[in-house]
């Protein structure tokens, strides 16, 4: 088969168009005609992605300094990231598809990590939601979006289980707990790449990530050490990049972390064992941004070597390195890797653009009329808002000072207050057609008339000047500061003295305090997660006022928040609302919407606590209980209890509810058999309000230890003032099997516990053998 020209691979293309299994052998023998007309230069070139910064592919990073059209005609890329518009994009397929010698199409990557133009809040806070359906939806109008702007693949879903708040890319996790996890990573994949029919226009490709193990990372340091033994792995951090195999991502993305001394990267065990043998996984693999090149800085080979490891582990993609181009020649004439390893890499990339369509319609997402029609559209701006109401924490409300009066005079004051842009958080979709809602402007559009909202900045963002000037001038710590703020530039004390004296003229405080985007995401890890200390004592000033205070918290991770919550009487944990936080953020403070998430992520008492995670396993001499005092040769602290300051799914609502009357249907379950448990949920307050009934279980005495409790269900239910409902849940064997010893999948004999309650601290307990 001859390609010399675009009408000639058009028609070819069609002939073998599709994928669905009834004509994967003709996408085989589509692929297989058109890798015989490709050179091993053409075929490395298909493993190369690269990003663009102008007409300079990875200028800087990897040495190269070629103009990329001339290495996309020459066959030299096989994908590009990074670039968010249409009309680009659709150029540099034209330069592919009508000026390479095969006409071969690019993939078009981009982190869409909580939505692309229209940003939706934060994954962290997405998860706080419990709500999976909705979290599909998000992913839905994301894929819809970037779909309509000439990306075709993003690289998301995140979902790395991490147990350490000093990590910062635990704010585009869905936190801390493997079940949850697993059925947000489904949620995603579903929504991006909707019945898994890659060649619908308005469906892109998923990239599974970090693979594997990256939210475990020593002290909570990005692109750190991880160690741990393989059943820990198997049982408390590898289901949901599991469920998300299963549920067909296209792509997954190796992480930058080692896993038993052997980088991600060049993991075979990870990447060939577990993800394609045991998993079944057929889709390709790519790295994560220069992760071959950073495999010396570990220490496993050279530039050679370890391009050479890379390949030969499962890697099918290099993002940025160029160590594939740049050696695989070599590597293959030194007999350091195989032709069949090479053409199995470029087979799996090809596969991929065959399943999205491209080779029949490379330009079925460059439609500048769809961009325009689709970017910023008024129904996902309505969307946004929606979901951020159902995102946000209530953590405190004593004397149910919330919800607020509009009729009231509001002081609004802290460095987050009046910060449209951070309200986006890290990895945000930076949007352009709709501009983000600062929580003054969303209180004062809440509040017309009827009151008054004042604004004062009252302190630094944090203690370092130079550090604040990184942290509000830029995106990412990457771009010059250019935006500084007042509070970079006046004196702390003018600051806090200014928003006295707005706070004297109030009736009520909202206090707009923690982290800024920036402080959050890739490489912002924080050794002291906590309100930093210029914030924390204007809180303390503020509180000094004997005002009623209402903290509203802005953040990418659990703070230890121990004095606030000592001293503060009502507290909003609001994460990153996205693009109508402002809007958001006053429906929850003024009652309009009742909150109803729950943290998926403990929140430390301690930051010596951390990390900390609910399914921890006991020791050998464990406490009497989590919250009792210190007692000598016991698992304890001497200066603090164990117990968090807020548990693994804990959330208040404006009502109240009770549990009661928890019923096994029988006090054994076999093999084949099922066992359902149910409790009663009562609506004790005097309004309708959402609650979410978890279910826990441990096992008692196995062969390998077990965690103290572990997530195997949730069901989210509405109820009245006053209103009754049983809720319940069906027990299998399934929802009991764990990786023994030897990484065996088993269900063992013996006496379990199910737990139900209002999150995984306040729970209902009761007993069934399993036989």
């Amino acid at each position: 088969m001859k390609l010399k020209n675009i009408l000639l691979y058009s028609v070819a293309s069609l002939l073998f168009a599709g994928c669905s299994k009834s004509n994967t052998s003709k996408m085989d023998n589509f692929i297989d005609q058109l890798m015989d007309e490709m050179t091993v230069k053409e075929k490395i070139g298909q493993l190369n992605l690269n990003v663009s910064g102008g007409f300079v592919a990875g200028e800087g990073i990897n040495g190269n300094t070629v103009p990329l059209e001339q290495r996309i005609e020459n066959g030299e890329i096989g994908g590009l990231f990074g670039m968010k518009n249409v009309e680009v994009i659709k150029h540099w397929q034209q330069v592919a598809v009508e000026k390479s010698r095969l006409h071969i199409p690019l993939l078009f990557g981009m982190d869409v990590i909580h939505g692309y133009d229209v940003t939706f809040p934060i994954p962290l806070a997405l998860a706080s939601s419990w709500d999976p359906d909705m979290i599909e939806q998000v992913a839905r109008t994301s894929a819809i979006e970037a779909s309509s702007d000439g990306v075709n693949w993003v690289f998301s879903p995140m979902v790395d289980v991490c147990h350490d708040a000093r990590w910062g890319r635990i704010a585009e996790s869905a936190g801390e707990d493997p079940y949850l996890g697993g059925e947000i990573a489904k949620a995603w994949v579903r929504g991006y790449q909707t019945n898994n029919l890659l060649d619908a226009p308005d469906n892109v490709m998923a990239c599974v990530k970090h693979y594997a193990l990256y939210g475990a990372g020593e002290a909570g340091r990005d692109y750190n050490t991880v160690d741990m033994s393989r059943p820990k792995a198997m049982n408390e951090f590898m289901l949901p990049y599991k469920a998300a195999a299963e549920q067909g991502a296209g792509s997954f993305m190796a992480s930058f972390n080692e896993f038993e001394g052997i980088p991600a990267t060049a993991n075979e065990y990870l990447l060939d064992e577990v993800l394609r043998k045991r998993w079944g996984f057929k889709g390709f693999v790519v790295t994560d941004y220069t992760g071959i090149m950073e495999m010396t800085n570990h220490g496993i080979g050279n530039e050679l070597e370890v391009t050479a490891r890379a390949l030969k582990a499962g890697i099918d993609m290099d993002m940025v390195s160029e160590y594939f181009t740049t050696h695989l020649q070599e590597a293959i004439e030194k007999k350091m890797v195989k032709m069949d390893d090479i053409d199995r890499a470029c087979r799996r990339v090809l596969e991929a653009k065959y399943k999205l369509g491209l080779f029949d319609d490379p330009y079925k997402y460059c439609d500048v009329a769809r961009a325009k029609a689709t970017l910023g559209k008024a129904e996902h701006v309505k969307q946004a808002r929606k979901v951020a109401q159902q995102c946000q924490v209530l953590l405190k409300n004593d004397g149910n000072l919330l919800p607020l009066k509009r009729n009231q005079r509001i002081a609004v004051i802290g460095p987050l207050g009046n910060s449209a842009n951070d309200m986006l958080g890290c990895w945000s979709g930076s949007s352009e057609k709709v501009l983000p809602v600062s929580l003054i402007d969303g209180l004062k559009i809440a509040v017309g008339t009827q009151g008054r909202v004042e604004y004062a900045t009252g302190s630094h963002l944090v203690k370092n000047p130079e550090l604040e000037k990184i942290l509000v001038g830029s995106f990412m710590g990457l771009a010059k500061a250019g935006n500084a703020k007042e509070s970079t530039w006046r004196s702390n004390g003018e600051l806090l003295r200014e928003a006295l004296v707005v706070a004297s003229r109030s009736d009520v405080i909202i206090a707009a305090l923690g982290e800024n985007m920036n402080m959050n995401g890739e490489g912002a890890s924080r050794a002291t997660p906590n309100l930093p200390e210029p914030q924390l004592q204007l809180l303390e000033a503020l509180v000094a006022t004997g005002k009623p205070i209402v903290l509203v918290v802005f953040t990418g991770r659990p703070l230890e928040l121990t004095w606030a919550d000592q001293h503060v009487p009502a507290i909003l944990n609001a994460w990153f609302p996205g693009v109508e936080a402002g809007n958001a953020i006053a429906d929850v403070l003024f009652g309009d919407v009742n909150p109803s998430a729950k943290i998926t992520v403990t929140f430390p008492r301690s930051i010596g606590q951390i990390p900390i995670h609910y399914n921890h396993k006991n020791t050998g001499r464990p406490h009497s209980a989590d919250d009792a005092p210190y007692i000598r040769f016991k698992s304890n602290y001497i200066d603090v209890v164990n117990a968090p300051l807020y548990p693994f799914g804990y959330g208040l609502s404006y009502t109240t509810f009770a549990y009661a009357r928890m019923k096994l249907s029988s006090n054994t379950l076999s093999k084949d058999g099922k066992l359902t448990v149910s409790i009663q949920v009562k609506n004790t307050g005097a309004r309708a309000g959402k609650e979410t009934v978890q279910l826990y279980i441990h096992d008692v005495i196995s062969s390998s230890t077990r965690p103290v409790k572990e997530l195997k269900g949730f069901k989210q239910i509405e109820l009245q003032a006053g209103e009754c409902q049983i809720v319940s849940f069906e027990i299998t064997s399934e929802d009991l099997k764990f990786y023994n010893h030897e990484l065996e999948y088993v269900c063992e004999p013996g006496e379990f516990e199910v737990m139900i309650g209002p999150n995984s601290r306040d729970v209902i307990s009761a007993s069934f053998v399993y036989n």
